[in-house]
């Protein structure tokens, strides 16, 4: 008689607070924060929605991990000294991060009870303005004017009808196909000039005004209190 075999049993990897905030941060980055609810949240774990609150209180709570996932995958600054380049790419790291979650511009610096990511992320670009010759206040004026206009930025791109160098060039001509070209004669020339020329792309202006704001901020440094 032949002996039976038992297959062995699939052992299925026990849910954790981690896997949750990833499961909802893709669910809000397909369909927004109005998509993410527990019960489709629930079935993206294989879950029951009241299971998820063994690892998350309730949905503020669900937030301040999410936005801690996007604080963990912005690029942290150093503290070698070398405070511009690293302020350079730790705001070229929270515009990619933002493009990627467009739910979380507005929620960056909401939340009254941060994760550990989040505040690691603060300390260490308090901590490389600090060791890159900046006091105490100007470090905080940096960071407050930084954080403007790397958000700022970042919802109006989020807001804009164009996607593409090609889309906009588009859309700038049709806008003006509607008006005279006298009408609004600098708004002409500024299209015409600049928008609409070849490889003429939005984003790059962002780099342009991030290099505005450095400049100002490391002539504020030397200069002393």
């Amino acid at each position: 008689m032949a002996e039976r075999t038992t297959r062995p049993r699939a052992t299925r990897t026990p849910l954790s607070r981690d896997a949750v905030l990833r499961a909802a941060v893709a669910l809000a980055d397909q369909g927004g924060l109005a998509a993410l609810t527990m019960r489709k949240l629930g079935e993206a774990v294989g879950v029951e929605a009241m299971s998820l609150y063994t690892h998350v209180s309730g949905k503020d709570d669900l937030l301040d991990g999410m936005i801690d996932v996007v604080f963990g995958e912005i690029e942290p600054p150093g503290a070698d000294g070398d405070w511009r380049g690293a302020m350079r790419r730790r705001a070229i790291s929270v515009r990619a991060a933002l493009s990627r979650h467009r739910w979380a511009i507005g929620l960056m610096e909401s939340r009254t009870t941060p994760g550990p990511a989040t505040m690691r992320h603060h300390d260490a670009v308090l901590g490389c303005l600090r060791a890159g010759g900046f006091s105490i206040a100007l470090a905080g004026h940096a960071y407050s004017v930084l954080d403007s206009y790397i958000y700022g930025f970042a919802l109006q791109e989020r807001g804009l009808p164009f996607d593409t160098p090609e889309e906009t060039a588009e859309l700038a001509q049709a806008m003006l196909a509607q008006f005279p070209a006298d009408t609004y004669p600098h708004l002409a020339e500024f299209t015409v000039g600049h928008v609409m020329r070849p490889g003429y792309d939005y984003g790059e202006e962002f780099t342009y005004g991030l290099d505005l704001i450095l400049d100002g901020l490391e002539r504020a440094a030397h200069a002393g209190p």
